[in-house]
């Protein structure tokens, strides 16, 4: 626990190394097996916890590191299986599986282990474009050029068949909040006690689910067939995704999310007293914003910009895969232009995404009524989207020691301090974000296994004739 105790968030291979030990110290219910590569060529791990006693029903699949720039979730798989490992009652008959980072090339590139402010947080930042995410890639792509990351994690899915899959999330400022493919009855209650005895704020209006029901103060459930697959601010349709797949086999995906730096204001449900006006306000604001890095990026365009890997082949994540296949920094110029072309494809994705959201806030689908929480949460929202693009546009202008670099820096530093301050940031200790996650994936277990939905019935638990599951 050494790397919690420090404030460090664990590499993937340090999350390799710890994996092998505890299989190592428990060779009988504790296995690491490859379950495949990523477009790098970097092994995506998996650390099974085998049931005690007689199998009695499907397991549980939990995935950290979906996305790049939220390292938290290996760190919580860890300290789960450790305590999944000493608890035979939650284990009994029923196999724990801990893909211990889905998106191991994108971590690669978001270097941050020990950040003490938003601003140390995007000096190194990456999160991959959309078609790049392994979850979200399905949503995006046709069937034909799907990631192999993602195509070992639906095989994952195809071969555990989980009654419960995970996936471990985080936010870089505000509150925890938890999106389900299907309602648990009864998670809301301990999840708000961990979250209070954590003083972790509850996100009851989380941007990401806007106009999805919720069953309980920071809990939301997902559209089901034949509903809007949107909220308000996807460009994805959520039912496409990762998440979904283990519905073919009866399962039920949870989305657990929580705060590197938590803010009080994700959690006002006093009403907004103009809430229109408000999103007016913002969507000015993100436009304006963006434009600015929009102009440094045509400014900056030109014979130093790296051209695609030709190796990768057409598609949204050509060049991808000559990432460096070393968790440190790379020095050669081939892996340097292939570092460049990643950011620089994500900088091009987020900035495009911005029109249409601010379209939607300001067209007539705005909401009328919203708390003080949910506008706090877009407004979170519309800083970090200009934010991030900004972020990792200057570490490809810093690399090249371009003219524009100081100017972007010091506007990067702005935003940083504006959205820290306006938002009064308190950070959450790594070791708490851990426990709470911990305690969420094991609530939302005990409620599904209470409710008989755990797939006690046996492993051959199929939906519909086409392989899904009937809302």
């Amino acid at each position: 626990m050494t790397l919690l105790r420090d404030m460090c968030y664990p590499t993937p291979s340090e999350l390799a190394v710890a994996a092998r030990a505890l299989a190592d110290e428990y060779p009988g219910p504790v296995r690491l097996r490859r379950a495949g590569t990523s477009r790098g060529g970097r092994p995506l791990w998996l650390l099974c916890v085998e049931p005690s006693g007689r199998p009695r029903g499907a397991g549980v699949l939990v995935v950290a590191g979906a996305h790049a720039n939220e390292p938290v979730g290996g760190a919580t798989a860890l300290a789960l299986a450790r305590r999944v490992l000493h608890d035979p009652a939650v284990r009994a008959g029923r196999g724990w599986y801990f893909l211990l980072c889905a998106d191991p090339d994108g971590a690669a590139l978001h270097r941050t282990p020990r950040p003490r402010s938003l601003l140390d947080y995007h000096r190194n930042f990456f999160r991959p474009p959309g078609p790049e995410q392994p979850e979200w890639a399905p949503s995006l792509l046709p069937p034909d050029r799907l990631p192999p990351e993602t195509l070992a994690l639906t095989a994952l899915i195809d071969e555990l068949r989980p009654a419960l899959q995970v996936s471990l999330h985080g936010t870089d400022l505000g509150g925890s909040w938890v999106q389900l493919t299907r309602d648990i009855p009864g998670l809301a209650e301990p999840f708000a006690k961990s979250a209070a005895e954590l003083r972790i704020p509850v996100e009851t209006g989380a941007s990401d689910a806007a106009g999805w029901p919720s069953p309980g103060p920071g809990i939301f459930v997902m559209p089901q067939a034949g509903a809007d697959p949107n909220g308000a601010f996807h460009p994805e349709d959520t039912r496409l995704s990762t998440w979904y797949h283990a519905h073919r086999y009866a399962g039920t995906t949870a989305i657990v999310e929580v705060p590197m730096w938590a803010s009080d204001l994700v959690d006002d449900p006093a009403p907004h007293p103009d809430p229109r006006g408000a999103l007016r306000i913002l969507a000015g604001r993100l436009a304006a914003d963006a434009a600015l890095v929009a102009r440094v990026r045509e400014r900056s365009a030109g014979a130093w910009e790296p051209a695609a890997d030709p190796a990768a082949g057409p598609g949204p994540y050509a060049g991808a895969h000559s990432v460096a296949s070393s968790d440190s920094e790379s020095g050669s110029g081939s892996d340097a232009d292939a570092e460049a072309a990643a950011l620089l494809r994500a900088v091009d994705w987020t900035l495009a995404l911005i029109p249409r959201i601010t379209v939607e806030w300001t067209g007539t689908g705005a909401p009328a009524e919203a708390t003080a929480a949910a506008i706090s949460s877009i407004d979170a929202f519309a800083r970090r989207l200009s934010l991030r693009a900004a972020a990792m546009l200057l570490r490809v202008l810093r690399a090249q020691g371009h003219p524009a670099a100081p100017g972007l820096d010091r506007l990067v530093t702005g935003w940083c301090e504006e959205f820290a301050a306006r938002f009064r940031a308190r950070r959450i200790p790594v070791a708490t974000q851990v426990e709470h996650q911990t305690r969420t994936v094991l609530a939302a277990y005990e409620r599904l296994v209470a409710e008989g939905l755990d797939g006690a019935r046996g492993p051959d638990r199929l939906g519909e004739p086409d392989g899904t599951v009937s809302a």
